[in-house]
């Protein structure tokens, strides 16, 4: 049966993939939970080998799934994300922001919450020029990627969002649960 199952998914390539869709898959997306909700189209464990072959994925969504990781399962995820993507294919991260309590309230939510920074490892040339030892070169479980990463895209909490943008980037800077949700898009070198 999975074999079957592992057959479908590569007569589908290129895949535009929704990790962690639970019973919200997006639109023309193939969606991916470890669960078997309704919708979802591959039962797959992230911290895994995913059963799709290198570079066959033209698009990732992952919305509010990474931060249900740890950190070095967060490696492993995002290690996998480059592997699967095709050169100049996009991930898009969505997670909640570690400056909201919308990242401590969930119980099944994992230490630390994702930041900005996080997203910094993830270029090779800023990993190797700054942080050396987070590389594959140092150990098979750290980062083997290499994508250019824009951040910086909240959801802006709904008191916030009438406001100029000096104000919102004010709030942003200095003030707790402005920023709702991180967003990240991730572009394969």
């Amino acid at each position: 049966m999975a074999k079957r199952a592992l057959k479908a998914v590569i007569k589908t390539e290129p895949l535009k993939l929704d990790l962690g869709c639970g019973t919200r898959k997006l639109e023309g997306f193939h969606g991916v939970d470890i669960k078997k909700f309704p919708g979802v189209d591959t039962v797959c464990d992230l911290l895994k080998k995913w059963p799709w072959r290198d570079e066959t994925v033209a698009e990732i969504n992952m919305a509010h799934t990474l931060e249900h990781f740890t950190q070095l399962q967060r490696v492993h995820i995002i290690n996998e994300m480059y592997r699967v993507l095709q050169k100049g294919g996009t991930a898009r991260i969505m997670t909640p922001s570690w400056a909201s309590n919308r990242a401590y309230g969930d119980p099944t939510h994992a230490w630390p919450p994702v930041s900005e920074m996080f997203y910094s490892y993830l270029n090779k040339k800023w990993r190797k020029e700054q942080a050396p030892h987070t590389d594959v070169e140092w150990s098979s479980e750290l980062y083997d990627c290499d994508f250019d990463v824009t951040v910086g895209w909240y959801g802006i909490h709904a008191e916030l969002a009438g406001r100029s943008d000096e104000s919102k980037n004010w709030w942003l800077t200095f003030g707790k649960e402005a920023a709702q949700d991180l967003h990240a898009t991730l572009t394969k070198r």
